[in-house]
């Protein structure tokens, strides 16, 4: 919050120029900050996806206690001449030495032991390098899919800057235009004390006034809502006095040409395609041996003492029947590249098109700021004429208001075309690279 305070302060001081919110928008923007998080998902996937490399480790504890002993075995259990000589002589211990041999041995009632095994792959027919490849592609198309929104983003901010601007030059062409009508009223009044004109003049003029301080007020509060959008899409709170944008609307980042352009939305289904090759080399691998090497190391007294072992292992896993379902599977992949495919060639051919229409507006809306250019030239001198006629008595109140009219109607339309220009050639830009 204080770091926000103090970058608005500073924006009040000087001028938040477009360049500047777009500065503002990468640190504060809410799909900025959620872009940079789906990023950041991506490579930590990557990273888990890279720890595949390496041995996998297991402990485990083991404890158990059996109410009967899970192994008894004594003398009664050896059906033979041995057995019947065996428990003759415990019978002939017991009762003549006393010295208490059982029968029957109890193994196995209570025991504990700790191990660790480590288990090292060797071949896991591809999986592992094809799903790290899987987890880089992952980064780029999040990384792609954050240019696209970024992309959108700061055109929405272009748009709202250059709307604040262009509303408020429309207030100072309008308030030039209240004063042609105070100066036109101070004329028709000393025109009607003087019986030239009538009272049906000063109530056009008075009407006339009426309905640009209605607009005038219009304008305004678009400026504020507009300027509170503007506040929202760059992160900063909207200060009681407005904000102090740079009228110039040419103001913005430099244009060159990226000879090495291509558009991330191409890119992006390009890598739709990488990855789809990647999971029919994960499925095919699926049906391939797997082979691992390991070792485990245990230590306890799972029977009677305390023991440990150490045992090494490797292990191979051949899938039997899976090849049918596996090669099922590799069609499906083979037809969802195929799809991909046709989707990335008429795609290359709409943005062709894209490409073209915001060329043509490009170049439609500087040929006709140049019209309108020379529109304005003529309401200018169709004002000054129709004011010097009135002042002479040629012409009625209603022709210079409707002049005055035209005159406005000719300022704005200058707005509104610059504003149409510089938005078509950063769309042109944004499409193109150039």
């Amino acid at each position: 919050m204080a770091f926000l305070t103090l970058a608005l302060s500073a924006q009040n001081a000087d001028v938040l120029t477009l360049d500047s919110c777009f500065a503002l928008a990468r640190a504060n923007n809410a799909q900025f900050k959620t872009n940079k998080i789906e990023i950041e998902k991506a490579q930590q996937v990557k990273k888990q996806v890279f720890t595949k490399y390496f041995p996998q480790v297991d402990a485990r504890y083991l404890a158990y206690y059996a109410i009967n002993p899970i192994i008894q075995y004594g003398v009664n259990d050896i059906h033979d001449e041995f057995g019947e000589i065996l428990k003759a002589i415990i019978e002939f211990l017991n009762n003549n030495v006393g010295l208490g041999i059982p029968e029957e041995i109890d193994l196995m009632q209570k025991g504990h032991s700790i191990s660790a095994t480590a288990i090292q792959p060797i071949f896991a027919g591809g999986r592992i390098i094809n799903g790290n490849k899987l987890a880089e592609l992952g980064v780029e198309a999040a990384e792609l899919k954050a240019q696209v929104s970024e992309r959108d983003v700061l055109e929405n901010i272009e748009s709202t800057y250059y709307l604040i601007v262009g509303l408020k030059s429309k207030v100072a062409t309008l308030e030039s235009a209240l004063r042609l009508i105070d100066s036109l009223d101070h004329v028709a009044d000393v025109a009607l004390k003087s019986g030239i004109v009538t009272k049906n003049d000063i109530l056009r003029i008075a009407l006339e006034r009426n309905k640009y301080q209605a607009l005038q007020m219009q304008l305004n509060n678009g400026i504020v809502l507009a300027s509170q959008l503007l506040c929202q899409e760059i992160g900063i709170y909207y200060p009681d006095e407005g904000l102090n944008l740079d009228a110039n609307i040419e103001n913005g980042d430099v244009i060159t040409k990226n000879a090495g352009f291509e558009r991330p939305e191409l890119q992006l289904l390009q890598l739709q395609i990488d990855a789809e090759v990647f999971y029919k080399r994960l499925t095919r691998g699926e049906a391939l041996p797997q082979i691992g090497v390991g070792a485990m190391v245990s230590y306890g007294n799972m029977i009677k003492s305390y023991k440990g072992n150490a045992i090494f292992f490797a292990s191979v896993q051949v899938p039997i029947l899976k090849w049918w379902e596996t090669s099922h599977k590799i069609k499906e992949h083979n037809l969802k590249i195929e799809q991909y495919e046709i989707m990335q060639q008429d795609l290359t051919e709409k943005m062709s098109l894209q490409e073209k229409q915001a060329y043509n507006q490009m170049i439609e809306a500087q040929a006709l700021m140049e019209s309108d250019k020379a529109a304005l030239d003529m309401a200018e001198e169709n004002y000054r004429v129709a004011e010097l006629n009135y002042r002479a008595g040629m012409n009625t109140i209603t022709d210079v208001l409707e002049a005055n009219s035209l005159l406005l109607q000719a300022q704005n339309a200058i707005t509104d075309r610059q504003i149409s220009y510089v938005t078509a050639r950063r769309r042109y830009h944004d499409l193109t690279g150039k």
